[in-house]
């Protein structure tokens, strides 16, 4: 909870105007009995009619001053609850912005989204209700009993047994349950994950006609989810009727206490009423409080897990220089022993991969699923850190250079394609805001993409839905090559990225990168030797290791991964 602390240094007049209208609030309510004994021992005792009149008239304006300040301190805490969330959700968004892929692997979109929505609101609930609750009922508690004192001190007593025992109760049930509703909120991760999942994989699972195995599944993790939160609620579920008994209890024993000192003469009537009175407000505070005790314990455990996300390790800022001039004297590109391993304790996804690449020359890296070609060139814009060896742009290290600067001059097509809610036009940005509509159709036209864009009604203003699902997988394809292509970057990246594309489509898109690799640093990852044939320098990766290294006549003859790879595709 110490971590979101600092998200309400805005909110300072708030969080102390908002339980101060709450006591003033208090003191009235604590008047009350006072009141009321009068009225009985003084008013209804002594028949006095005017002044019944006058005391009931008091207690109404104690009830109205009362509803004002409640009303005036419940907006001032809303407000603070609200703007505290608000800022909170915005550190987290900030947050998951500049996370590296690993932290992002390592975290998982289902966990980021329960914890930027459900854990945020149970901590907006529990801050918006410690404003109003965490000064007015224990004021309350400890304010009756004082008052009972000044009723009558022998009677009085009883409270103070009764208060320590609600307290070790109240702190009882809390540190129980405080852990559980943590874990709660980590099976709801589970489930946000796999929800997300099937709605998006919606299609794969009937078509293999899983329906009945995903809901299956579905059900077994909701049914642990809900045990958890029936056992965790059980346990709070006490809180409420442990008070209530032990209240009541003492509160019989309250009204024998007074009966007989009564009885004796030793106080009114009208005192045993109040005593009886602060006793009422006790319980209904310590029911409050309890109330209050279980959201807290909800909210701080959601709060540990906001703090979670917002303490991960993030880059530091620091003065690093912008994207190297071109140095004729050293390599472009150049990798020396690099090798990356994901998670500490995992084998190495590549392992001492050395190379040089001169600016312009296109480089085409094929090898078999999992052999590392999506690891080795998501080093070049620095997605991922290298564990060894390094990774020099114009003899700069890239750990050295500006992040912003080295991604301005990286256009990156990734082998998913994700594409946003919007129109052609606003995905095409992406790549540079600034680019006119003649810079968009020119990268449209050298991906490929103009003879559907043409089609489109509205062409450019064609609207995308969420994730393209109005568009095929070649259509999604070439308008992210289309998004890296109109920043006209100085290094083009393209992941598997033509794997949706028909072969004369495929043909005519590497024709054009061809030519274009006058003014570009060309990566071209791929499965199929013809996207890679024509490259200035092939790499040939198997199992994180490079297996080969050449232009296609060489690898051909000499290399037995790269023909096997070859021959596969074409036997003849």
């Amino acid at each position: 909870m110490k971590e979101l602390i600092k998200y309400l240094k805005n909110y300072k007049k708030e969080c102390v105007l908002a339980p101060l209208f709450k006591l003033l609030e208090a003191l009235f309510e604590l008047i009350v009995p006072l009141a009321v004994a009068a009225l009985i021992d003084r008013g209804i005792g002594g028949n006095d009619t005017a002044f019944v009149l006058r005391m009931g008239g008091f207690m109404v304006l104690l009830g109205a001053a009362g509803l004002a300040f409640s009303i005036t301190a419940q907006y001032f805490a809303a407000a603070a609850a609200t703007g505290f969330s608000s800022k909170v959700r915005r550190a987290l968004f900030k947050a998951v912005q500049t996370f590296d892929f690993s932290t992002l692997d390592k975290t998982g979109t289902g966990t980021l989204i329960t914890r930027m929505t459900s854990d945020v609101a149970q901590v907006q609930n529990g801050l918006n209700m410690f404003l109003r609750l965490f000064l007015r009922s224990p004021f309350i508690v400890f304010g009756a009993m004082i008052m009972a004192f000044t009723v009558d001190l022998q009677g009085a007593l009883v409270f103070v047994v009764l208060i320590p025992v609600l307290f070790i109760v109240v702190a009882g049930i809390m540190r129980v349950t405080r852990p559980a509703y943590r874990l709660v909120q980590s099976k709801l991760d589970g489930i946000t994950g796999r929800t997300r999942e099937n709605l998006t994989g919606v299609r794969v699972i009937r078509a293999f006609h899983g329906e009945k195995r995903e809901e299956e599944s579905f059900l077994r993790e909701n049914d642990e989810l809900v045990d958890l939160q029936e056992k965790t609620g059980s346990i709070s579920a006490l809180m409420n009727p442990l008070t209530l008994v032990i209240v009541n209890l003492f509160t019989a024993g309250l009204i024998y206490v007074g009966a007989v000192r009564v009885d004796h003469g030793f106080i009114t009537r009208g005192s045993v009423v109040a005593l009886v009175n602060y006793m009422s407000q006790i319980l209904i505070e310590l029911v409050k409080l309890a109330n209050l005790v279980v959201l807290l314990t909800k909210a701080m455990a959601s709060a540990d897990r906001v703090g979670e996300i917002l303490n991960k390790e993030r880059p530091e800022p620091g003065e690093k220089q912008g994207f190297p001039p071109e140095n004729g004297d050293v390599p472009y590109i150049s990798f020396d022993n690099v090798s990356l391993r994901y998670e500490e304790g995992s084998d190495l996804a590549l392992e001492n991969i050395s190379f040089s690449v001169n600016k312009g020359d296109t480089v085409g890296v094929i090898g078999g699923t999992g052999s590392g070609k999506t690891s080795l060139v998501s080093l070049i814009p620095g997605y991922y850190k290298a564990t060894e060896g390094s990774i020099r742009i114009n003899g700069v290290e890239i750990g050295d250079i500006d992040e912003k600067a080295l991604r301005e001059k990286t256009g990156m097509v990734f082998q998913k394609t994700d594409l946003f809610s919007g129109s052609i036009r606003d995905n095409l940005l992406w790549g540079d805001p600034d680019a006119s509509d003649s810079d968009l159709m020119e990268a449209v036209n050298a991906a490929q993409a103009s003879e559907f864009v043409n089609e489109k009604p509205g062409e450019l203003d064609f609207f995308i839905e969420q994730s393209g699902k109005n568009l095929s997988g070649g259509q999604k394809q070439r308008l992210t090559i289309a998004r890296a292509l109109v920043r006209h970057p100085e290094i083009l990246i393209m992941d598997d990225s033509a794997s949706a594309l028909d072969f004369a489509t495929d043909a005519r898109l590497r024709s054009c990168i061809r030519e274009m690799a006058r003014s570009m640093t060309i990566f071209i990852v791929s499965q199929r030797a013809a996207s890679v044939m024509h490259s200035d320098l092939i790499i040939v990766l198997d199992d994180g290791r490079i297996a080969g290294m050449g232009k296609h006549e060489d690898l051909l003859r000499e290399n037995e991964v790269y023909k096997e790879i070859y021959y596969s595709q074409f036997p003849d």
